[in-house]
């Protein structure tokens, strides 16, 4: 029975009961089938001018791609996205698609805009399930270029300079490739083996070789890598891993986690397992403060590790930076939401482990230098609420090992590495970078679209 469309609304999508998933790991989306997702590209009206394009990081010739999956050449439609992007499994499961790509579509001017993420989800997933490769690299060209870190940036500059001839190592700082992408987006948000790895694996099969524990400005400095090593670049996509935190009393206590920590334990050290060498301590009532996408990933996996979750956000619910998806995904789970809250001490009992968060409630003055409105507490407001966890999520900035032991490598005052934001370059010449460890946290399309940009930078550079 052929589906039935309105080309004002988009295919529903497939996902695990709310009651379900909340209570186990596995993917909570479970994507577009064939039959689906050609239902779906037939709401494409193929403009003129695509606007989805421009708003697409990686340049992803989106209406040619979804033309393919209208008429069903599933493997063209491939073809189309490996051409820009060398990781559309992931794209298609965590990019922001609402403000970028779907957000330009025309479509959802006077109805739902196309379903662009979700069909790029399921063209990578068809092209892995029935053994499509991208495109195979060009023959090397002699040169080499080192990428430091295996995150979406670091991927996606090697996949690229290895498709134009380029012998490309990339350096890990762990033991398993994939950054962010493994150790901070969890389970049931991006499967690991099921699509990351396969993912690293279609950049392997460019050529490119990844060599894990290895920490630049530690192992290894940048100019030993030119110096001793024989690279004629480097791109730096070493992403942003150092936490912040508030700088309120109790920070100290036993039961404070960096977000960071407690989404590397889980996701990467699988220590959610009681049997494992580190198990993470089951709570049963955990406050997450902060609103992004990395405090829903905390709080959705504390959820499912047994507790109560409360997130904390100082502002109201329009302004939280977190994907609408994400925060709807967190409601129907029954996260609960303490908006317009500030915490000012975190309460410890007399062994040192966190027994409370106190807070002060906040409302909304005049904008700030962001343009949203600037928080103010209220008098007199301040109320418990009584957890023996807190995860802070207040995002991240990158670690000074790599600047401090890198002559002529300058930073600014959040000590990101400053680049051109055209090519990736940096005031060291032969050295680019971009992602993270140039922006501070971010998207990983944002990442891949500076890894690529850098690539081209490279390219130029090498061959001036």
């Amino acid at each position: 029975m052929a589906i039935e469309v309105d080309v004002m609304k988009k295919v529903p999508v497939r996902e695990q009961e709310p009651a379900v998933r909340a209570k186990n790991f596995s993917e909570v989306c479970l994507g577009y089938d064939q039959e689906e997702a050609m239902a779906e590209a037939t709401r494409c009206i193929n403009c003129k001018n695509a606007r989805c394009i421009q708003g697409c990081p990686v340049s992803i010739n989106i209406p040619a791609f979804i033309q393919e999956v209208k008429e069903g050449r599933i493997a063209e439609a491939y073809k189309v996205i490996s051409e820009s992007s060398a990781l559309p499994a992931v794209c298609g499961r965590v990019c922001p698609q609402e403000s970028q790509c779907e957000g330009q579509c025309i479509r959802g001017i006077k109805g739902e805009p196309l379903s662009i993420g979700k069909l790029e989800r399921f063209v990578a997933d068809w092209a892995r399930e029935n053994g499509i490769q991208p495109a195979p690299a060009k023959e090397k060209n002699g040169k080499k270029v080192a990428v430091i870190g295996s995150g979406p940036a670091g991927l996606t500059c090697a996949g690229d300079l290895a498709k134009m001839g380029y012998d490309v190592t990339i350096f890990e700082a762990l033991h398993k490739a994939g950054g962010v992408l493994v150790y901070g987006i969890p389970e049931f948000r991006l499967p690991k083996e099921a699509v990351v790895e396969k993912e690293i694996e279609n950049v392997k099969a460019l050529g490119v070789k990844i060599e894990t524990d290895v920490i630049i400005g530690k192992s290894i400095t940048i100019d030993e890598l030119f110096d001793e090593e024989g690279f004629d670049a480097v791109f730096i996509g070493s992403g942003a891993g150092l936490p912040k935190f508030m700088g309120i009393p109790g920070e100290n206590a036993n039961g404070v986690f960096s977000a960071n920590e407690y989404l590397t334990r889980s996701n990467l050290m699988k220590a959610f397992d009681e049997s494992s060498a580190t198990p993470i301590m089951r709570c049963k009532k955990v406050a997450v403060v902060g609103g992004g996408n990395v405090a829903m990933d905390a709080a959705r996996t504390a959820l499912r590790l047994g507790a109560e979750v409360h997130v904390v956000y100082r502002r109201s619910e329009a302004e939280l930076p977190a994907r609408v998806e994400e925060v709807h995904h967190a409601k129907e789970e029954g996260i609960i939401f303490d908006l317009l809250t500030n915490p000012v001490e975190i309460l410890e009992d007399e062994k040192g482990w966190v027994c409370g968060i106190r807070c002060i409630r906040m409302e909304l003055g005049e904008p700030d230098e962001s343009g949203r409105r600037r928080p103010v507490e209220v008098p007199g407001s301040e109320f418990v609420i009584d957890v023996d966890a807190v995860i802070m999520s207040l995002g991240t900035s990158p670690n000074p090992l790599i600047s401090s032991t890198t002559k002529g490598l300058e930073i600014d005052k959040r000590r990101c590495i400053v680049a051109q934001e055209e090519n990736g370059q940096t005031s060291k010449e032969g050295v680019y970078a971009g992602g993270d460890a140039v922006t501070g946290a971010a998207t990983v399309i944002l990442a891949m679209g500076a890894g690529k940009s850098a690539a081209k930078g490279i390219h130029e550079f090498l061959n001036r």
